[in-house]
């Protein structure tokens, strides 16, 4: 029998920091909680904080790159799926310019992903079309 674990963490669904206590038990996520001790949440956790885990655990989650091929979507290898959305964002840059091209980022990412979406956005794409869902 496996004994259950702690592992404190932070949140990954903004940016706060909010620390979380993540109870595993067999390899598996069973709890999260907040950490009273952290300085950005005190113990408190949003929604998402709380029961956003399960989502680790969904029948319907994406776990490999798909690529649409005559009509349907199939698995890629990373590298495949990297150079097509390469050669996709040059075609379309080529053929209309950089302004129709824009970036969505997420609010799940941290402040460094979310600089990063934004710099490769206007310094390699040359658009400053970026926005993000942090608004939330």
């Amino acid at each position: 029998m496996n004994k259950a674990q702690t592992v404190n963490t932070i949140c990954s669904f903004c940016g706060t920091g909010c620390g979380l206590s993540v109870q595993v038990e067999a390899g598996r996520i069973t709890r999260v909680r907040g950490q009273k001790e952290n300085p950005s949440s005190h113990g408190e956790t949003c929604v998402k904080g709380s029961l956003g885990w399960r989502y680790v655990y969904s029948d319907r989650r994406l776990t490999e790159p798909l690529v649409r091929k005559d009509g349907k979507l199939v698995p890629v290898s990373w590298e495949e799926a990297l150079s097509v959305i390469a050669d996709r964002f040059s075609s379309i840059k080529a053929k209309h310019g950089p302004d129709v091209l824009g970036c969505f980022s997420s609010s799940r990412s941290t402040n460094e992903l979310n600089y990063l979406a934004q710099k490769f956005m206007r310094a390699v794409i040359g658009s400053n079309n970026v926005d993000s869902c942090n608004r939330t």
